[in-house]
């Protein structure tokens, strides 16, 4: 199980989770992942800056782990943002590590990061302990997500911190009217993919029903200096070629997952967008742009 920060349909549609995960092929996935990482990857980095901050002095933080890593696009930011750090990527599926360890590498701190196959959150028994624990995307994809709190909340060393990136705003490409179909259609999709979503933690072994207040989950978990803040991801029109291919890619996946509950004029919408010959396609359009905003959850385990 891995967590990726998704296109921000406010869940990530191309991860599967608990139904049919099983029958995912995350060799063909882990290019869309580890796209979907980079473009996000200024909003992560400020993230890493924050929490940063949060800890105090860079160089006493020795131990950063990122739990449902995927291909490591935030594994290694925190590797460059925690130069004294040892970083971990966790996560269930070794051909998305194989990539983790190649993109560390190629930043030059392949020295410095580690790979763990394990799944969540039992896989991190024998894990030891952290300074900083990042979870983005990933806990949501489990059955009890405030009983993963607790788990990840365990491996704290006195003064550490957890950070959970869930929640967030659905992401905005287009404008609400942009001349094919009815206008409105991201709204629409909005709601598909939630009630997608509902289905998928339906779904999941040992679901427990909780209010997704993850501040809550992070005090029930015993921690404090609870603190959440939201980063934006703004990449206005025209894109660059990375980020249009990715939206293209995410309205592709959404047309395979979420389509057929869609009205056919929907359908027919988002068949036109994501037609690369269409010249109203997102790869042609001029006005498509990027706006999302992920929300990042922090909890501090008491020094005693």
């Amino acid at each position: 199980m891995s967590g990726h920060h998704h296109h921000h349909h406010h869940h990530d549609t191309h991860r599967g989770g608990g139904t049919g995960s099983a029958d995912i092929d995350w060799a063909v996935m882990a290019p869309l992942i580890e796209a979907n990482g980079e473009v996000h990857a200024p909003a992560t980095e400020q993230a890493a800056h924050w929490l940063c901050e949060r800890l105090g002095d860079a160089s006493e933080v020795h131990d950063v782990w990122d739990v449902g890593s995927g291909p490591g696009v935030a594994a290694g930011l925190f590797a460059q943002v925690f130069p004294s750090a040892a970083v971990l990527a966790v996560d269930g599926e070794e051909a998305l590590l194989e990539r983790a360890r190649a993109r560390a590498a190629r930043l030059g701190v392949g020295d410095r990061l580690r790979t763990l196959t394990a799944d969540l959150p039992d896989g991190l028994v024998d894990a030891g302990a952290a300074d900083l624990i990042w979870s983005s995307k990933a806990l949501h994809h489990l059955g009890d997500q405030t009983g993963a709190v607790a788990r990840l909340a365990d491996h704290l060393r006195p003064g550490g911190l957890l950070a959970v990136a869930e929640g967030g705003l659905p992401a905005r490409c287009l404008p609400r009217d942009f001349g094919i179909g009815r206008p409105g259609l991201q709204a629409r999709l909005d709601a598909v993919v939630e009630d997608w979503f509902t289905e998928m933690r339906a779904a999941l072994p040992d679901v427990r029903t909780t209010v997704e207040d993850w501040p809550a989950m992070l005090a029930a978990a015993g921690l404090t200096d609870l603190r959440s803040r939201t980063f934006l991801l703004d990449l206005p029109a025209p894109l660059p070629a990375a980020a249009r291919d990715y939206l293209h890619a995410q309205l592709v996946r959404l047309r395979e997952t979420v389509a057929e509950n869609l009205d056919a004029e929907d359908r027919a919408t988002l068949d036109r967008l994501v037609d690369p010959d269409d010249k109203d396609g997102i790869l042609l359009r001029p006005d498509a742009f990027l706006l999302s905003a992920q929300t990042v959850h922090t909890g501090r385990r008491a020094v005693v």
